[in-house]
């Protein structure tokens, strides 16, 4: 494997992936308990999932190299701004990315509604067309709105509403409002999962002119606003829980509050930001171990 075919893994970020893919397996498990399943769905769901993950990452990537906003960022290694891989190839790489994604999109589309429902076609095609805009204005161009505090707003939506919701929708052609409460657990957590990205990086981004909302609300705020958005987390989902209880194996979630817990203890115990990085990792596994644990819940 060639050190730039490295690189460009690398820039893909791939233990992001598990918090991309968590939406959509909540929403498979809630369609595949109601009676609802395709695995061609399935797959393909996943497949535009991972490309819209990978192409917000490359264009992350490109957006904050050119920016200079990584030149002394902590964490994970930025290709651009390192110099491993130059602006051109990353915005070949966006483009490149896009079109594949926007193919796989279509044959999801395809597979979910055929040719007999035009409009609802016509509607998820104009949603993809919507979280590829996003994921490439997130740190892109002039007006990209991640640097406006408005990041935690996007994730919220498309992680969240859109993919618990949206995948659901691809299998039943319809939708239950009691959908949109652990729609609204996933949504949060993946807003935590930035947060806490935003946390440790508050000293860079204040320097390099990148207004997220830890900035404008200052690091003690962002401490509470991180509780707000787990403990929420966790409160909807129990509501669903009471709502459409069926048994036991309903509360099998609940096993993964354990480590978001522990994760807000840590949290709450911390006075370096720096050293908040672990816990990205931890906390979007804890979110994948509760996407999964609900679906099983769901469908045993």
């Amino acid at each position: 494997m060639s050190g730039k075919t490295k690189a460009f893994i690398a820039a893909a970020r791939l233990r992001t992936l598990p918090l991309s893919l968590s939406g959509i397996i909540v929403g498979t498990g809630l369609a595949a308990a109601d009676g609802y399943f395709s695995w061609q769905i399935f797959v393909l769901a996943l497949l535009t999932t991972v490309g819209f993950q990978v192409l917000s990452n490359f264009a992350n990537d490109y957006g904050d190299g050119v920016k200079g906003t990584d030149a002394n960022r902590v964490g994970e290694k930025r290709l651009v701004a390192s110099g491993l891989i130059t602006p051109k190839q990353m915005k070949s790489a966006v483009i490149l990315t896009t079109v594949i994604t926007l193919v796989i999109a279509l044959m999801l589309i395809y597979a979910a509604f055929g040719s007999e429902h035009f409009f609802l076609s016509f509607i998820f095609f104009i949603l993809g067309i919507a979280c590829i805009v996003a994921a490439i204005k997130y740190t892109v161009g002039k007006s990209a709105y991640g640097y406006s505090g408005f990041g935690d707003i996007f994730v919220f939506i498309f992680f969240g509403l859109v993919s618990v919701a949206g995948s659901y929708f691809l299998y039943a052609k319809a939708l239950d409002l009691t959908i949109f409460l652990p729609a609204l657990t996933i949504g949060l957590l993946s807003v935590g999962v930035l947060n806490l990205n935003n946390m440790r990086d508050r000293e860079t981004d204040i320097q390099t002119g990148k207004n997220t909302m830890v900035v404008k609300i200052g690091a003690e705020f962002a401490k509470y606003y991180h509780y707000y958005l787990l403990i929420s987390a966790m409160f909807f989902s129990l509501i669903f829980v009471v709502l459409t209880y069926k048994g036991p194996l309903n509360l099998l979630f609940i096993i993964a509050f354990f480590p978001l817990v522990k994760h807000l203890v840590t949290v709450y115990k911390n006075d370096e930001p720096q050293e908040l990085d672990p816990e990205l990792k931890k906390l979007a596994l804890g979110t994948f171990l509760f996407s999964v644990l609900f679906t099983l819940g769901q469908i045993l």
